[in-house]
């Protein structure tokens, strides 16, 4: 690896017609600029640019065939700032991707080799590998000579033992075809995990915390010093809390009994467990604030949607805590996770004899810091800890192309 002496980072997360990206000074943890190009390949093509030490923001709309032209277009925003790509001091680009497999544990600067095993990978991230894929060609088509470095979602949950990983079928059906709980969201889960031992003022090697990224996908984690031991989303996705458009956990027989009774294909199947269930499968919305809303008005039917999602969480709350046996804070992050206060009293309500309570007072207070919301003599702390995944992207790429200085 070449010399790095810039320090900011460009981090890239692309999905099959969207590019979202920051970019990082990483002397201060700092964002230079953050942005969106979505509708790729459409007519109606859009960029929005944030110069964020200015605040000001520019809008482009416009046909953008493709991730080439896309890139280029963001490289061209950032240019307008002094702040491009050719800059010297840009160190890497650090490329969220989804899927790592047992593979990749860690960053991994990119290669040939670990192009063929993301692309290898496919079968199990059909809908985010292929465009994670595309974005790390195109960045390398743009700037050859600089670190692409991919950081995976899967990465952190891979310390799992075999015990929470494996599902209990074939071991050699499931090996040939790599069925094993993967998780998600991994880089959320490990930087609020960290961010959670800090706000207690631990070293997070000795902490322990149930973390919960409540967002219109959500999961749940138990992290044991640091280090992941179980999570609630498996081979896709699909698995674990019920979601905003995902069932969650289900019996598979479900799926039998829909295509032989129902007369349903697979794709259809597919479709109505990860698009039509979850919380707009049970009430026709998947934002929790309407859904709230409708609860206050004394709709049934949202009221039912919301006592099923509280309901899974406290299950999920329980075993977590069997899991660790001891815990010292449960975190709350993401959309709903940071925001919805009703969703975070209702999830530990009834949880008092496990040291678990919120104070609502504090509770009620709308903040973009990480804080704690359970009373200042609780066993086990409640948090609200914002998550930042671009920066916890940003600072593994940087830590690992530093490294190799």
């Amino acid at each position: 690896m070449s010399a790095t002496r810039g320090t900011r980072v460009l981090v890239l997360n692309s999905g099959s017609s969207s590019v979202k990206y920051q970019l990082l000074d990483m002397r201060d943890s700092s964002r230079l600029a953050v942005g969106l190009v979505e509708r790729i390949g459409e007519e109606t093509s859009r960029l929005k640019h944030t110069h964020v030490d200015s605040g000001a923001t520019r809008e482009w709309t416009g046909p953008i065939p493709d991730h080439e032209a896309a890139l280029k277009a963001v490289s061209e925003e950032l240019a307008k700032d002094g702040l491009g790509l050719d800059s010297p001091e840009l160190a890497a680009i650090g490329h969220r991707v989804v899927h790592g497999g047992q593979s990749f544990t860690a960053p991994t600067v990119v290669d040939d080799a670990v192009l063929a095993e993301i692309e290898r990978l496919i079968p199990v991230a059909p809908l985010h590998n292929p465009a994670n894929l595309t974005g790390i060609r195109t960045a390398q088509a743009l700037r050859p000579d600089l670190p692409q470095v991919a950081v995976f979602d899967t990465a952190f949950h891979t310390t799992m033992p075999e015990s929470a990983a494996r599902y209990a079928i074939d071991v050699a059906t499931a090996d040939e075809h790599r069925i094993r709980r993967y998780g998600f969201h991994g880089t959320s889960h490990a930087y609020v995990a960290r961010a959670t031992a800090e706000l207690l003022g631990k070293d997070p090697s000795e902490t322990n915390v149930i973390v919960l990224h409540l967002g219109n996908g959500a999961s749940a984690s138990a992290v044991r010093s640091g280090e992941c031991v179980d999570t609630s989303m498996g081979l896709t996705p699909l698995e674990g809390l019920v979601m905003g458009t995902r069932s969650g956990d289900m019996d598979p027989a479900v799926i039998f009994h829909l295509a032989r009774v129902g007369g349903m294909s697979i794709d259809e199947i597919d479709n109505l467990l990860n698009k039509k269930s979850g919380l707009i499968g049970l009430c026709g919305d998947n934002d929790m604030r309407e859904i709230r809303r409708r609860v206050d008005e004394g709709d049934e039917q949202a009221e039912l949607a919301f006592e099923i999602y509280i309901h899974r969480l406290k299950k999920y709350i329980g075993a977590y805590y069997a899991v660790l046996g001891t815990v010292d804070a449960i975190a709350f992050t993401a959309g709903v996770g940071e925001n919805a206060a009703s969703v975070r009293e209702a999830a530990v309500a009834g949880l008092e004899t496990l040291g678990l309570a919120v104070d609502g007072d504090l509770n009620a207070v709308r903040s973009d810091e990480p804080r704690l919301i359970s009373p200042s003599d609780a066993r086990v702390k409640v948090a609200v800890v914002p998550t930042d995944e671009e920066l916890e992207i940003a600072t593994q790429t940087y830590g690992l192309v530093r490294k190799g200085d």
